[in-house]
């Protein structure tokens, strides 16, 4: 079995962690991005970009619940 990159790692917890959980990781994130002075790219996405991403991880491929696009919209109401 090949051996995961750290970032494969980190991937796979954050995707079982609970949304609140993200949302504090993603503020330290941007805390050490500003220390460091990285750019945060994600902090400056428009509304049609973050609309976007939210859809690409409702259908991604590797989730074992299926939506059809009358359930995704019934549930998003913008």
């Amino acid at each position: 079995m090949a051996t995961m990159t750290m970032r494969e790692q980190l991937y796979r917890q954050l995707d079982k962690l609970p949304d609140d959980v993200v949302a504090q990781i993603a503020d330290f994130t941007l805390f050490v991005m500003a220390r460091k002075q990285i750019a945060a790219n994600y902090a400056e996405w428009s509304h049609g970009q973050w609309e976007y991403f939210g859809l690409e991880q409702l259908f991604r491929e590797d989730d074992e619940v299926t939506y059809t696009l009358d359930e995704a919209e019934e549930i998003y109401q913008p």
